[in-house]
């Protein structure tokens, strides 16, 4: 019963939300439909073919006002009306939207408001769009919905935690054996011990030899699940941005077309594909280190590959330091796109020089990139390696970053038994990459 109580509350709050979740979403698009509408009449006005009669075009009604304040068009339904409302826009937008109830034309009703603002030499017309508002239940039939919905988890939690009991309280050995054979869970938790000498003893000692096996197990799922999380939030965001970007873009040169610079839209538009695309190949490389997708691995010389990647053209002075001999076993292309972050990186934030040097230290080859730029507080050495991380003066420089090209660079030395490392410099950042040398 009480959890049949508990599951009628949660249903009431969650479909609380849910409604006014479904109920924004409809008056959205309501409005986009309505602004569609919108837009088609000022595209007639600055063609000078505004009829005065409209088509209502699914609306309830369109009418649009002069310089003057005057009605000039209409659709049938506000034929003789005077102006509906003045509420809109407001006096620093030039479109606006809004719901407005009880107008002149529509007593008793409320009705969502488009209004798009068209200028004219002579001064600004508008135009309004009404259509119904989004009642506070949306529909009949979505009340209806959330009902059942309701109805039949409240039921089957009813039916569930009845069986659940019952089969909790079968037998109390059949249920200490099944804990004994748990191999996954756990969490830090652990079930009281009664002083009696019978089997709930055995169970409760039982149960939590199984939690604290399963702690650990349990505590990197969670810390997994978490990074997954934050991975999955960081990167719609940062894919919705070139979009959105060049939805503002398209939107605007469609709004006024013979006022639109098409080569520098299409410019603008390039560019956040570009970065679209930076975005979608750092993600399916990532994806690839995390699957531990096979490389070829052979005997590199550190040194050949930092000459021969330091010798394309950059914006800043690359200065060389390189030790021959330092052989190591990876994949080319893999350590290549490592240095090649690297390098990206430190030209970002680089002054005028970038010095990168190769060396053997004990069993170990050793890559260092430095550059001659603000460098790094040592808080945050760490947090540059996570991703989708750019920190403010990251972001300033360079607005285009992905925020993955330093993860891939720790995945890749990772993934070849090595480490990357931020560590203390005179001046700028210096990164310092680790990895086994390959012994004759």
């Amino acid at each position: 019963m009480f959890a049949s109580v508990t599951m009628l509350l949660l249903n009431v709050i969650v479909s609380a939300f849910v409604l006014v979740g479904i109920r924004d979403e409809v008056a959205d698009i309501r409005a986009h439909d309505l602004s569609v509408v919108s837009v088609r009449v000022l595209i007639m006005i600055k063609q000078q073919r505004l009829p005065q009669v409209l088509e209502p075009a699914g609306t309830d009604g369109i009418q649009v006002i002069d310089q003057t304040g005057l009605p000039v068009a209409w659709t049938p339904s506000l034929a003789g009306q005077p102006r509906l409302t003045t509420a809109l826009p407001g006096r620093t937008q030039a479109n606006d939207t809004g719901t407005l109830c009880n107008l002149p034309a529509f007593p008793g009703e409320c009705k969502i408001v488009v209004t798009v603002t068209a200028y004219q030499p002579e001064g600004e017309w508008l135009v309004y769009a009404f259509g119904p508002a989004v009642p506070w239940y949306v529909s009949p039939q979505t009340v209806l919905f959330q009902l059942g919905v309701s109805v039949a988890l409240i039921g089957l939690t009813w039916f569930g935690v009845s069986r659940i009991v019952a089969k909790t309280l079968a037998p109390v050995g059949s249920i200490t054996r099944k804990l004994a054979e748990i191999s996954a869970g756990g969490g830090g938790l652990r079930v009281p011990v009664p002083d009696t000498e019978d089997e709930i003893r055995e169970l409760a000692e039982t149960s939590n030899q199984t939690l604290e096996r399963l702690e650990g197990a349990l505590t990197g799922l969670q810390e997994a699940m978490e990074r997954q999380r934050r991975f999955a939030t960081d990167a719609s965001h940062d894919l919705r941005s070139p979009i959105t970007a060049m939805r503002t873009q398209v939107e605007d040169a469609l709004l006024y077309p013979e006022d639109a610079d098409w080569e520098e839209t299409g410019r603008k538009v390039l560019a956040s594909l570009d970065r679209l695309q930076a975005i979608v190949n750092d993600l399916l490389t990532l994806s690839k280190l995390d699957a531990g997708a096979p490389d070829e691995r052979a005997p590199i010389d550190l040194g050949e590959l930092v000459a021969a990647e330091t010798a394309r053209p950059r914006s800043k002075e690359v200065v060389t330091t390189l030790q021959t001999g330092v052989v190591v076993t990876g994949d080319r292309l893999q350590l290549a796109r490592l240095l090649t972050n690297l390098l990206d990186n430190a030209e970002r934030h680089a002054e005028r020089k970038i010095i990168v040097t190769v060396r053997r230290q004990g069993d170990e080859a050793v890559l260092e990139v430095v550059d001659d730029g603000a460098g790094i507080a040592p808080e945050q050495r760490e947090f540059v390696f996570q991703r989708f991380t750019r920190l403010d003066a990251a972001r300033n420089r360079d607005a285009g970053g992905t925020g993955l090209g330093l993860p891939i660079a720790r995945e890749i030395a990772t993934a070849h038994l090595g480490t990357l490392t931020i560590e203390d410099s005179d001046v700028g950042a210096r990164f310092v990459l680790r990895l086994p040398i390959l012994e004759d």
